[in-house]
This record gives C-alpha cells, structure tokens and sequence, in this order.
C-alpha cells in the first residue's frame, strides 16, 4: 500500500482546493492525490497552527515534511517577515507548494524545495516547524527531530507535533536528549505541541 511520503508517480492526479481558517488568518490551497490529509486540514496541523502563529514567528523557518504546505503557509501569510522554507519528500507535495506560493502571492518570501529529510537542505534557520510523518516509522521521524538540531541558529528553536497514542512520550524524550531541553506548548484532543530550543553548550 503506498502511503502519502512514498514517491508514486502513477498515482493519478485529482485535484481539490480546501479552505481554512486560524486565528483570523483565511487560508485556501490546492490539494491533491497522494499528499497527506488531501480532504481538509488535519487535527494536528490545526492544533499546531492555533499555538504557533500567537508566537509570530520570524526571520528564516523551516517546514520540514511540509506536504502541500498548510503550515509553513499559513506562517507566512500570518508573518511578513518570515522567510519560509517548505521541503518534502513528495514531488507531487512540492509541485503543490509551489503552486499555493504563487496562488497566495508568497513567491517571493517562500521556497520549495524536494529533500529526503536534511538531505537538500543547507539552513541554518531561525525556526524549524514538523508534522512528522509518523507512518514513515522511527528511522525517518527521528532523523527529522535530531536534523532539527543540526539545521537550527543558536537560539533556534523547534516545534512538532505529535499524538499521545503515537508516541508523543518517547518522541518528546528523544528530542529532549538531543537538544538538552524541551517544553510542553499545548495538548488538545490527544495532540500534544512541543517546542524545543538549541542553546549554546
């Protein structure tokens, strides 16, 4: 069964748009076949975005395993400061966030890029955002959480989310040991949002 971050080029394109709306930020993207939560605006995505955009975030952020972009997206319409970097696995995901870009008129301010996690992507950024992709397993998730550290300023700081009953425990544990620290933003409907920062040794 191919699942959202495998690469399925015979999956047969259908486009859809969605619509959405957080902290008064209106949001309309094009979706399609084979892109995670193709429908509507995943719970989790809704929850982290609900928590994120009071923060106002700035200066250069990441999305990584962004899908079609309603994250990384939303952050930018919210923040006119915010340079965004929108990477996925997915080129079908990737061709859409180019397309939502340019449809919300964020070309200039957003870059989309196609990474295997880390591996296309330079940084450092200020912040990193994540909706790990849980079904790609530990090896993938895991990876995105220590790559974070790695591709982070000084002062950086990363936020995931991540559902009790897929792990959230474990998953916040690692990322503690990783980054010497992690703080517990939200927790609605299972969903719990955390963020941590990278502090100089």
């Amino acid at each position: 069964m191919a699942h959202y971050y495998d690469l399925d080029p015979s999956l047969r394109s259908k486009e859809r748009v969605i619509e959405f709306e957080i902290k008064g930020t209106k949001v309309t993207l094009f979706t399609d076949n084979g892109v995670f939560s193709k429908s509507k605006l995943d719970e989790g995505s809704r929850i982290m975005l609900d928590t994120l955009l009071p923060l106002h975030l700035t200066g250069k952020i990441l999305d990584i395993g962004a899908g079609y972009g309603p994250i990384g997206l939303t952050i930018a319409i919210s923040s006119n400061t915010a340079s965004v970097t929108l990477a996925d696995i997915n080129p079908r995901a990737v061709a859409l966030c180019m397309k939502n870009a340019e449809f919300l008129g964020l070309s200039q301010r957003v870059t989309c890029l196609q990474s295997d996690v880390f591996s296309s992507i330079e940084g450092p950024f200020d912040s990193i955002v994540c909706n790990p992709p849980i079904r790609a397993g530990k090896k993938v998730t895991y990876a995105i959480y220590e790559g974070a550290y790695q591709h982070l300023t000084y002062g950086g700081t990363f936020y995931f989310v991540i559902r009790k009953a897929q792990g959230a425990s474990s998953a916040s544990q690692y990322v503690k040991e990783v980054f010497g620290n992690i703080t517990l933003l939200a927790r609605h409907k299972g969903y719990h949002i955390y963020k941590a920062e990278k502090n100089a040794n």
